[in-house]
């Protein structure tokens, strides 16, 4: 190809737009998804449109993926790399009403915005199979799975306490939490009662939980999930209230801790509090705890994440009965009790449990001392022992070792009727209703006969309307409410006027499942094609961050699993290989609006061209670690690819060909080791070290193998900077394009040692070491160690009776 500029000098802002021109126009980045061969599908998670372009954290996410993408394309692999945005929810709405615009214009303007970025970085998108979950072909599908979970009994509707931003003026799932604050705008979160849509994510937490097993994924990922699953193994309890003729039940990993329990807490939410208090002195002070635990924002924190501070509560009036000892035991409301979790109340253990142990003594309560430490000669004082032990004053399982005591104790209270073994999760399920305007509408039809119905398949997708004022009210309704020509419908049932729901669905719902859409974004009657999606799914390789971990990865699985199960996908596990890219600071610091150091990536690609930009950031560190970016180091690599545009590009005198041309075999492998791992900056400093060793060299090789070592060094080249090695192949003569060439081939051989160091061992220990030729045969290796004189020491003439040899690696003497 001409390119636009035949310069002696490197110029990316010549190079790389005739380049991309060349690329579009060849559609050199599409692949038939009808009849792949070696199909990879590389996916990366997709962008949401932000006002502020794409920033300098997609940029190194997404460098990282293109050039494992662009490798194994040199591999022979049809790569398979779409592209599209997360153009629904809150973040494009709260900057659309900052600014005053409608978040349609601005989502349009945005995406515009990011797909010129997105293009300038050089990967190889697949723009074909382009998507926007606020486009009405997407969300059509949305809803229509909506619909298919809610008739598979997996979407339900529920009056339950709510998580409420009162800042963003919705409601969030807990996994948009940081803590006790909305990880969208810092703002701590209320709760809340509302009536709200769920998908009942927690009926496939022990699949969810199993699955990750089998996965290629960091282990940090699948702990993290584990976690948050949070599968417990343990007992329920029933404590019998007779003055109010309540059973209450209790869950607890602990059983082998019942003899300790001092008292019993409910949550404020708990629906027996009101008879446990009625009748009694306590009402009134129960009824002003409950209000203030619920309003207090604090009470909330301390209650839901576990902050260390005194918990609270009031005595309801009421007493249990122990199970085993028929002790009374006073119940108690209180603040760090969760209604989520487990049974809605709990036994308290003060000796045994942190927070009770605080609890108890903020009132008075009594510490029983049930368990001792094993090799303790007493139990401990003070802080609470939450460790395993030896039981004590426990009636017949006193003396039992904890680990034992918890099946006897089980056993022995299932005998009794008063418990039964069970399993709890912290896994909640998803909430997936917001009170906001940017998103798709729930497809629900209410009808004061039939109830709550799915809007019918065929009228898909319930278009979200254009309304003038889409700020949230913060009334709990949407703004769709005060649509009226939106809310009028008819019931799907009996034909009778109906209303329509007005909350739209979490932005997580559309990004749940778009990976299904982008071999099929082409087909308009049905989601997905389940032939090409046979062929091209499950995802082969998934690049993301890991704050997704507990977030969309969590809930893409779950989704994928209910869509097998209901036969309407092929495959269980959206992505069996999954890798973390790790977080970038400026100049020390941490990437932050309020810093201002956030970095667009857009004036460095101007200033230095993408290919620099793209090496330089997944030069700066590991990428699953991430690292600094520093203006000053940038120009590093700048230097480093204009050291290869002259390298390439001068003439060449040939040598007498002497050269030694392991150094380039060894790079060969050591680069493509390198990036199947996603060691990039390693790759590149291998690539360097070649570079050098050519420059040093270049004098003595022939023309044949000065060919060979400019034609691989462009080759290694350009899976990270892909414009400048197109542009240097052409040069050099190569046919187009570069990146549809082999991989360069090396010579197994020359990855061998010319000399290594081999152990000596008498009778398995280590007495001295040695370096010999590679691939030294045993009686040469023998004779060596024998010269040793530190082995000499360990043995004596005619006493070594056998030899051990691991050729390159150790030579042992054993001994009579």
């Amino acid at each position: 190809m001409a390119t636009a500029s035949r310069r002696s000098q490197y110029d990316p802002s010549a190079i790389e737009p005739a380049w991309q021109s060349r690329w579009a126009a060849d559609r050199s980045s599409e692949i038939n998804v009808e009849l792949p061969s070696r199909k990879f599908y590389n996916l990366v998670e997709f962008p949401y449109p932000s006002a502020e372009g794409l920033h300098v954290g997609h940029a190194y996410t997404y460098s990282g993926a293109d050039t494992y993408g662009r490798y194994l394309r040199m591999q022979g692999r049809s790569v398979f790399q779409p592209i599209g945005f997360d153009s629904f929810g809150i973040h494009t709405e709260n900057y659309a009403i900052k600014v005053g615009e409608h978040p349609r214009t601005l989502t349009e303007r945005t995406i515009a915005n990011y797909r010129r970025q997105l293009t300038s970085l050089g990967a190889a998108w697949d723009w074909s199979r382009e998507i926007a979950t606020s486009d009405p072909t997407y969300y059509r599908w949305t809803q229509w799975i909506f619909v298919k979970l809610y008739r598979a009994g997996l979407a339900v509707q529920r009056e339950a306490p709510v998580v409420w931003c009162p800042s963003c003026l919705t409601v969030l799932a807990n996994e948009q939490l940081e803590g006790d604050r909305c990880e969208r705008c810092g703002t701590r979160v209320e709760q809340r009662i509302m009536h709200q849509w769920f998908l009942r994510i927690t009926a496939y937490a022990d699949e969810l939980l199993d699955g990750l097993d089998d996965l290629d994924w960091p282990e940090s990922a699948k702990r993290a999930q584990r976690e948050w699953i949070g599968r417990s193994q343990g007992t329920e309890i029933d404590f019998d209230v007779p003055d109010k003729d309540l059973r209450l039940r209790v869950f607890t990993t602990r059983p082998d801790t019942l003899f300790g329990v001092s008292f019993l807490a409910l949550p404020p939410e708990h629906p027996d509090l009101e008879t446990l208090a009625n009748g009694t002195e306590q009402l009134d002070e129960v009824h002003t705890f409950v209000e203030e635990a619920l309003r207090e924002r604090a009470s909330f924190s301390v209650r839901s994440f576990g902050v260390d501070a005194t918990p609270s509560g009031v005595f309801t009036g009421s007493f249990a009965i122990h199970p085993a000892t028929g002790e009374r035991l006073p119940i108690y409301v209180a603040d760090y009790v969760l209604a989520t979790y487990g049974t809605g109340a709990v036994m308290g253990v003060p000796a045994h449990d942190g927070r009770d142990f605080r609890f108890a003594h903020a009132n008075g309560l009594p510490v029983v001392q049930v368990i001792r430490p094993t090799g303790a000669a007493s139990a401990p004082t003070g802080d609470p022992w939450t460790g395993d032990g030896g039981l004590l004053d426990s009636g017949r399982f006193t003396g039992m070792p904890s680990e034992l005591a918890r099946d006897a104790i089980s056993e022995w209270l299932e005998a009794r009727g008063a418990g039964r073994r069970a399993v709890r999760y912290r896994l909640r399920d998803w909430l997936i209703s917001r009170q906001r305007y940017w998103g798709p509408p729930i497809p629900i039809v209410y009808c004061d006969d039939c109830g709550a119905l799915p809007v019918p398949e065929a009228d898909l997708p319930v278009i979200l309307p254009d309304v003038v004022d889409f700020r949230p009210t913060g009334t709990g309704l949407s703004p769709l409410a005060t649509a009226e020509s939106f809310i009028d419908a008819t019931c799907p049932s009996c034909g009778r006027a109906g209303r329509r729901e007005t909350d739209v669905s979490d932005t997580f719902l559309d990004s749940a499942w778009y990976f299904l859409r982008y071999p099929s974004s082409d087909v308009d009657d049905r989601p997905w094609d389940l032939q090409r999606t046979e062929r091209m799914l499950p995802v082969d390789s998934y690049a993301g961050g890991p704050e997704h971990v507990m977030r969309h990865h969590l809930y893409a699985r779950f989704l994928t699993r209910a869509l097998h199960d209901l036969d309407l996908v092929p495959f269980a596990e959206p992505f069996p290989r999954l890798r973390l890219h790790g977080m970038l600071t400026k100049d020390g610091a941490k990437m932050s609006k309020s810093r201002g150091n956030v970095v667009n990536p857009d004036r460095y690609i101007a200033d230095h061209g993408a290919d620099v930009t793209r090496m330089y950031l997944l030069f700066i560190g590991p990428w699953d670690e991430g690292g600094d970016f520093s203006d000053a180091s940038i120009a590093g690599i700048e230097r480093f690819l204009r050291r290869i545009w002259r390298l390439i590009t001068e003439s060449h005198q040939d040598g007498h060909g002497s050269a030694d041309l392991r150094t380039l075999d060894r790079t060969i492998a050591a680069v493509a080791a390198d990036i199947e791992k996603m060691r990039f900056n390693t790759a590149i400093a291998s690539l360097m070290e070649l570079v050098r060793w050519v420059r040093h060299e270049r004098t003595a090789m022939s023309s044949d193998e000065w060919a060979r070592v400019s034609n691989s060094v462009v080759l290694l080249l350009a899976p990270f900077a892909p414009y400048l090695a197109e542009e240097l192949w052409s040069r050099i003569g190569g046919d187009y394009s570069v990146h549809e060439q082999g991989w360069p081939a090396h010579d197994p051989s020359a990855l061998r040692a010319d000399r290594v160091t081999v152990a000596i061992q008498v009778d398995g220990k280590t007495r001295d070491r040695m370096e010999v030729p590679a691939g030294t045969e045993r009686e040469d290796a023998l004779e060596r160690a024998l010269l040793s004189e530190r082995v000499q020491r360990h043995i004596t003439r005619g006493n070594v009776a056998d030899v051990v040899y691991v050729q390159d690696r150790l030579i042992n003497l054993v001994t009579r």
